[in-house]
């Protein structure tokens, strides 16, 4: 008896004809959906993930490459996880990645030099990925990209402009409607607490503020910078709360917005019968803050879809839009409230 066979008869997994017999199609859909071609319809393709999910069909990775060249990975390259959005679209492109039948290869960089970055995409080629998604925040004015040929790479939330399909939430957008619903409620201006300086996130929605407090004739006060921690965002209150003019903060980030409220609590002034407070990204726990913060969400779900299917519209040769942005919206709560002089 051959080795193999010890025991019994080996498993065998589920064939392509039985995915198609499950899901009521016919052979050639479920291969095209294996093989991630566009020619297949939404609602079908998702009734024949199901059957391969609820069947165990797994892909023979080896004779997908061997046939198209290409390997079921998608590498990402990213800088930090320790921001909340870095982390919720790296979850969402995951998620995203996986229910196209893709696995993730990721690679981390401290520091963005040209000899991390060579390395970064070297590391990344070496593990045969089909394309890149790049997620970083800050701008890469100063530093090219090292990316090999032929490989698609898609950019999210980063300052790279013209050389790669972007996707991005709409960070201007969700800037105007926090600067917007302040100035509605009678405010006579916005003050703001910036992330860290060479942000690109941080950039656009100061510079998304500035705009909108300039196109309504109102005074533009002095930016104060944290660094996306409730820390920051602390010491900026303590700074603020000293001010008898602030009657209107928008935070770039909920976590900074949670160390004002500190500072402001503890000074006494109340939020938001003296200072209203706005922050930005509509964590789960910007909910419970006290007062309840009014924010603007960020829909990180479809930043990480989008990134996903663009990424592989790329890698099937199709013609891909330069800039894919993610529309926000306010979220209106209990921390902003009309304006009453001090």
């Amino acid at each position: 008896m051959a080795e193999g066979r010890r025991g019994g008869t080996p498993h065998r997994g589920p064939t392509q004809a039985e995915v198609a017999a499950h899901a009521q199609v016919s052979a050639q859909t479920v291969s095209r959906v294996v093989n991630d071609q566009a020619n297949v319809d939404a609602s079908t393709r998702e009734r024949v993930l199901n059957s391969m999910r609820e069947l165990g069909y797994r892909r023979n990775r080896s004779a997908v490459a061997l046939r198209t060249g290409e390997h079921g990975t998608i590498g990402v390259l990213l800088f930090a996880l320790s921001t909340y959005g870095n982390v919720r679209t790296w979850e969402s492109l995951t998620l995203a990645a996986d229910h196209r039948g893709y696995s993730v290869a990721v690679i981390t960089v401290e520091k963005a030099t040209p000899e991390t970055l060579l390395d970064a995409f070297t590391r990344l080629t070496e593990q045969s990925v089909d394309g890149i998604v790049l997620l970083e925040e800050r701008f890469f004015a100063e530093v090219r990209l090292p990316v090999p040929a032929g490989l698609p790479v898609v950019v999210i939330d980063a300052g790279v402009r013209g050389e790669f399909p972007v996707v991005d939430t709409d960070q201007a957008q969700g800037a105007e409607l926090a600067t917007e619903h302040l100035l509605g409620l009678g405010h006579p201006t916005v003050w703001h607490l910036a992330g860290p300086e060479g942000s690109f996130l941080s950039a656009k929605r100061a510079d998304a503020w500035r705009q909108t407090l300039e196109r309504a004739g109102r005074e533009v006060p002095p930016v104060i910078s944290g660094d996306w921690t409730s820390g920051s965002g602390y010491e900026a209150g303590l700074l603020l709360r000293e001010r008898r003019d602030v009657s209107a903060v928008f935070a770039a980030n909920d976590q900074m917005a949670l160390g004002l409220l500190r500072a402001f609590h503890e000074r006494g002034i109340a939020v938001p019968e003296q200072v209203s407070v706005v922050g930005f990204d509509d964590t789960p726990e910007s909910s419970s803050y006290w007062p309840p913060l009014t924010t603007i969400h960020q829909d990180f779900a479809s930043v990480g879809q989008a990134g996903v299917d663009v990424l592989l519209a790329a890698l099937r040769g199709e013609v891909v839009p330069p800039a894919t942005i993610i529309p926000t919206r306010l979220v209106v709560r209990a921390s902003t409230a009309p304006y009453h002089p001090r």
